[in-house]
């Protein structure tokens, strides 16, 4: 069984790491702190541990990838927090950005469509030290309705458009992040549910995410 062990040598490259992000324009320093306690290696194969903390993506498997931290905080930072809201993510991957929003405090209910993925999270040690952080097998594009409405709504990969049926899950007044675009290149949106047939629409920077697929696999 693997050992989980956080050294000093890694918190300093954590805190290395939160420096290089504030350079970049991460300026929500409770974003910055949850990247800066969260042990980025234990969500890697031990091949990546020497470099879990260069701001880069990496694969997981299942021809998935950790977001890059920078990414990471970037969405959180877009999605605006605050303590005990409803949070559905969408793309659970390696847990990283499902625990960075459980340590924002966020109740957070994350999908994953591939069984795989998912069933290595469920063994996954530290996510036992957020019991707000519950985990689902399931159609992204489904989302969760029994447990809707949410407060916030995370999609770490990449859609050809909106999802209408998660547009339908968020609560009026709530945000939802999501990168909109083709293959190679995605642009960052934050979409505001003002009433249920209105939306405010803010674009951001692009980026590029593995493609958001519908089903389950």
């Amino acid at each position: 069984m693997r050992r989980y062990e956080d050294t000093y040598k890694q918190k300093g490259l954590r805190r290395q790491l939160v420096d290089s992000i504030r350079q970049k324009g991460i300026t929500d320093e409770n974003v910055l702190a949850a990247i800066g306690n969260i042990p980025r290696h234990f969500f890697l194969d031990t091949a990546f541990e020497s470099i879990a903390y260069e701001d880069r993506a990496f694969p997981i498997g299942e021809g998935q990838t950790i977001s890059q931290p920078y990414t990471v905080a970037y969405q959180s930072q877009l999605l605006e927090i605050k303590p005990y809201e409803k949070v559905l993510e969408i793309g659970t991957g390696s847990a990283y950005q499902a625990c960075v929003l459980a340590e924002l405090k966020a109740n957070v209910f994350t999908i994953e469509r591939q069984k795989k993925l998912f069933e290595l999270v469920k063994q996954f040690q530290f996510k036992s030290k957020y019991p707000n952080l519950r985990f689902f097998y399931g159609d992204g594009y489904e989302g969760l309705s029994s447990y809707a409405p949410f407060d916030k709504i995370l999609v770490t990969a990449a859609a050809p458009q909106i999802p209408e049926k998660l547009l339908q899950q968020l609560k009026i007044g709530g945000k939802m992040v999501i990168p909109v675009g083709g293959q190679d290149v995605q642009r960052m949106l934050r979409i505001t549910k003002v009433s249920d047939t209105e939306f405010d629409q803010e674009l951001f920077d692009n980026f590029t995410f593995v493609p958001m697929l519908a089903g389950k696999r």
